[in-house]
């Protein structure tokens, strides 16, 4: 276990996970669709998810991407997806990426989170900057970024195009390890 907080857990992906994130994305669909369409599309029945998880255990395992899942303690439920991702392992550089359930929302969950996998990704991976890449109408996760002392670095022109529409302005958000 990575952390614990308000009766829930991040852990890092194992292979028993695929059932739970094939029902984590089959049951909000609508809110991944958009910015997570790749997960969506690998993750449409428990066989997908498996290859999936597979994948994702693979890339942990390498170094190349963490997943880390969010579930409840005592349930073991799991409420979201937490991506330290784009690693430069010469840059010193990763980008969080998360999704959370429907359900789940507004609780601080995912800021949470944040908090703690920054931390282990400044002392435990020698990580010395990490971004938040979030479009100005995604409200929450540019809280998220706000709350957990991440400063608004620029606004990418066009550097995300969601399926079926046009190419946004994300905006980008650094934190830096402050040793």
């Amino acid at each position: 276990m990575v952390a614990q907080f308000n009766g829930y857990e991040i852990n890092p992906i194992h292979t028993g996970d695929a059932c739970k994130i094939c029902d984590l994305i089959v049951a909000n669909k609508d809110r991944i669709k958009r910015y997570f369409p790749e997960t969506l599309k690998q993750n449409l029945n428990p066989t997908l998810s498996q290859y999936f998880v597979e994948s994702k255990v693979k890339a942990f395992e390498n170094r190349e991407q963490f997943l880390f899942t969010l579930k409840h303690s005592e349930k073991r439920k799991l409420a979201g997806l937490i991506y330290l991702k784009e690693l430069d392992w010469d840059k010193k550089q990763g980008e969080f990426a998360y999704c959370i359930g429907y359900e789940y929302g507004n609780k601080g969950l995912i800021t949470k989170s944040i908090k703690a996998l920054s931390k282990l990704a400044f002392k435990n991976l020698g990580i010395e900057t990490l971004q938040i890449i979030a479009h100005k109408t995604n409200v929450a996760s540019v809280k998220v970024a706000q709350k957990n002392n991440f400063k608004w670095v620029k606004t990418l022109k066009e550097e995300y195009t969601p399926q079926g529409e046009k190419p946004l302005n994300m905006e980008l958000f650094e934190l830096y390890n402050e040793r």
